[in-house]
Parts: structure tokens; sequence; C-alpha cells
């Protein structure tokens, strides 16, 4: 392959440079060592955060922005455990985290418009890739994205049940207060996802 040639992403449908093939494929692979076998819980996001250190899979001491909001929301304590320790715990709990577009939009897609497309676009695949593969109890959406999104992901068949917050993803950001996690929390523990 040439260094320079563009291929189209399967992790989220957009034109990439080997950079980012490569990088997608690092990711893919720290998610899959801590991929429960029986998934009890899919957290679905819908764009994958821009920096390693916030994907939730990524090795090192530390967890920021989505990993650390996600962590705090399924109550893993995680200060001062290697990373391989916390990933273990929420690996046995049966969560696992994915994304509609396991990529960050590439610079010029930052748009609201241009997300709302991409995330569309991408959809068949990855509804495929949870009735197929992933085969989740149930999937709960877990970060903000556009409601067309939510519309469609709710039309798809996935063959388990989407779990909404009144109609919208779960707002798990790193700014969200321990009062709107409760909702949340509320979901895992009424339907013994723990």
């Amino acid at each position: 392959m040439k260094s320079n040639e563009i291929l189209r992403c399967d992790g989220c449908g957009q034109l990439g440079s080997p950079e980012h093939i490569a990088r997608r494929l690092r990711r893919l692979e720290w998610a899959t060592r801590y991929r429960p076998v029986h998934i009890r819980a899919l957290l679905l996001g819908g764009i994958a955060p821009r920096e390693d250190a916030e994907f939730l899979y990524a090795p090192g001491e530390s967890f920021r922005g989505e990993g650390e909001s996600l962590l705090r929301a399924v109550e893993i304590l995680f200060a001062g455990k290697p990373a391989e320790t916390v990933h273990g715990e929420f690996q046995a709990a049966g969560f696992f985290l994915a994304h509609i577009l396991d990529c960050p939009l590439e610079d010029g897609q930052d748009k609201a418009g241009d997300s709302a497309g991409v995330l569309r676009e991408h959809l068949p695949a990855v509804a495929s890739r949870i009735r197929r593969s992933l085969r989740p109890k149930c999937v709960i959406l877990v970060t903000e994205m556009p409601l067309e999104v939510v519309q469609d992901v709710l039309a798809l068949d996935l063959g388990c049940e989407v779990i909404l917050n009144d109609g919208k993803p779960f707002a798990l950001a790193p700014s969200v207060k321990e009062s709107e996690i409760a909702p949340f929390r509320s979901v895992l523990d009424s339907r013994t996802i723990r």
C-alpha cells in the first residue's frame, strides 16, 4: 500500500489516510481485549473521542473525558488502579462501549449537519455488528447525538431493546452532575444489568 493512499475506514465510513486506519486498528485492538463474552449492556456513543486519553479502553494510568465519565456513571472506582484492573472490572460487569463512528470526524466535518449525515450513513453497518457479533441484552445510548440519529437507531432491528432517557441518550459528559447520572444508574439497577 502506498503511504499516501486514502481508504474507506470500516469503523466510521470516512475516507482515511493510512494513519487514520492504523489508529482505528489500534483502538479496535484495545477494545476487543476487554469485550465481554456475554454483553449485558452495550453502551453506544455517537462519535469516538478524538484523544486516545479519553478513549475508555486506552492503556495508561489515568482516565479522562468520556472514559472517566462512563466509569463514574457505572460506579467503577479507578483512582490509583492500573488501567488493566479497571478495564477488567468494566468487562466483568458485562459492559461494552462502542460508538456509531469508531473514529473521530476528520477535520472539516465538525458541524452538526456533517456529523448527523456521517452517523446516519454508518448506522446500517453498526446495526449489523450489534445483531451478528456483539449481541447484547440491551443497548443504552450514552452520548448526545442529533435527534434524527436517535430516531434512526430506534427504527433499526438491533435484536434487543434500546434504552433512552426520556427519548434522548443519557448525557454522561464530564460536566454532568451526579444527580443527572441517577436516571442512568436507575436503569442499570432496574434491569439487573450489573
